[in-house]
């Protein structure tokens, strides 16, 4: 496995908004790139995005499917394990809400997986109810495969490693699977407002 690139180059102090930025972080005006391997850049012709584990039955969306679905355009701050935070942000995708809708399902868990082996796990309650979206434009642009593009998973209420880059789909599950990161140690669910970045936190 390739080493983790380090995006990132210099630190800002915040800007003056009490309360904005979690404990532990300083505010980035760049969007730093940070992989665990190299950038997959998947043949679009090719690409689809699936629900499968725990489920009634497997859904899935060509690319042309999938950008045919309701859409949002939704403007969050995001924060980084590594320390960083970045303000107002703009993303447009579709909302996991529309992704599950329909989906019967006990699971209480997901794992999102992406090109080039990369999974993490969530909860469902992180990410329903308006939480996260599987993004495929940022700031008004197709989103970089450098960022994830075509297509991320975006839960901007914890640490960006839950945004799982070149996302491919969801498996349901009743009981929680750790992913990529979390078993080497990070946290299970990374709150950054808890300080949630390794096992123990």
């Amino acid at each position: 496995m390739a080493p983790i690139s380090r995006g990132f180059r210099r630190r800002h102090a915040d800007d003056g908004e009490p309360g904005r930025l979690p404990p532990g972080q300083y505010l980035e005006r760049g969007f730093p790139v940070l992989s665990a391997g190299p950038t997959p850049r998947p043949n679009l012709s090719a690409w689809s995005f699936t629900i499968d584990g725990d489920v009634d039955q497997p859904r899935s969306w060509s690319w042309e499917e999938f950008q045919s679905l309701p859409r949002e355009t939704v403007t969050k701050d995001i924060h980084c394990v590594t320390k960083w935070s970045k303000f107002d942000t703009t993303w447009e995708g579709v909302s996991l809400d529309v992704l599950l809708d329909g989906v019967d399902t006990e699971a209480g868990y997901l794992t999102a997986y992406c090109d080039g082996g990369y999974t993490t796990n969530l909860p469902l309650d992180d990410v329903t109810d308006g939480k996260a979206w599987v993004a495929y434009t940022y700031e008004g642009e197709p989103l970089d495969p450098e960022h994830g593009g075509p297509a991320r998973l975006l839960v901007p209420h914890l640490y960006f490693w839950k945004s799982a880059k070149w996302v491919r789909g969801l498996t349901l599950t009743i009981e929680d699977e750790l992913g990529f990161w979390e078993q080497l140690g990070y946290h299970e669910r990374g709150d950054p407002w808890r300080e949630q970045r390794y096992a123990g936190d």
